[in-house]
């Protein structure tokens, strides 16, 4: 570390440097199968690839550095993107842990509960799925049991269920217009699933946002 650098500059810029290597890392990748096979790809067909989803990729990660630099911090954030998977498993652990300490994100201690947790997580989830790789084949037939299947689909909401509870309990005046939002949009629009939850969390935060902002204004908050 350099000398003289504060802990939150050591953390932007160590953040920063491992974000762009690994951001070269997954761009190598194709590159390397590319030059190992001896052939590339039609570059129309991946232009026209990129322009029809690049834009929305685009959209969500700026609004997502906006939404999750407040919940996580910014060396959760930056190790949140690094590692993937944040709305899943990282964002849950990490409320939680700072719920715990009784800390918040845009504290020093948040920073540091923040990244210990995703930290922590991440080193957990890789352990499991080494574990699972390896037991995958005897494990199959008791995964793919129909006794366990509705179980497994009720993880994750089970999950955000748990923390649900805890945030709507502290304010509820705040909590009902985004969990109407959320119930309307996921009823009444069929094509929003699993798939969308990456998305539909920076939209819920948004509008939670301006929704505080407005209850502010009129002294419901």
């Amino acid at each position: 570390m350099k000398k003289n650098m504060t802990y939150m500059e050591s953390v932007h810029h160590y953040g920063r440097i491992w974000g762009i290597i690994v951001g070269l890392v997954l761009l190598s990748f194709p590159l390397i199968l590319s030059l190992i096979f001896s052939t590339m790809p039609n570059f129309d067909v991946l232009l026209k690839g990129v322009v029809a989803t690049a834009p929305m990729y685009w959209a969500v990660g700026i609004v997502e550095i906006f939404t999750y630099v407040p919940m996580l911090g910014a060396g959760g954030t930056y190790l949140s993107f690094i590692t993937g998977n944040i709305s899943n498993l990282k964002l849950p652990c990490a409320i939680d842990a700072m719920e715990r300490a009784g800390v918040k994100a845009t504290d020093e201690e948040g920073e540091v509960i923040s990244t210990i947790s995703i930290a922590v997580s991440s080193i957990v989830t890789t352990l499991i799925i080494i574990v699972g790789v390896i037991c995958i084949v005897p494990l199959t037939p008791v995964l793919e049991s129909p006794i366990l299947e509705p179980a497994f689909d009720m993880i994750l909401p089970a999950l955000f269920g748990g923390l649900a509870v805890v945030f709507i309990s502290k304010n509820l005046k705040l909590s009902i217009a985004p969990i109407i939002l959320m119930l309307a949009l996921f009823i009444f629009v069929p094509a929003l699933n699993a798939s969308t939850v990456g998305i539909m969390v920076p939209v819920g935060v948004i509008f939670t946002v301006i929704t505080a902002r407005i209850l502010y204004k009129k002294g419901l908050l």
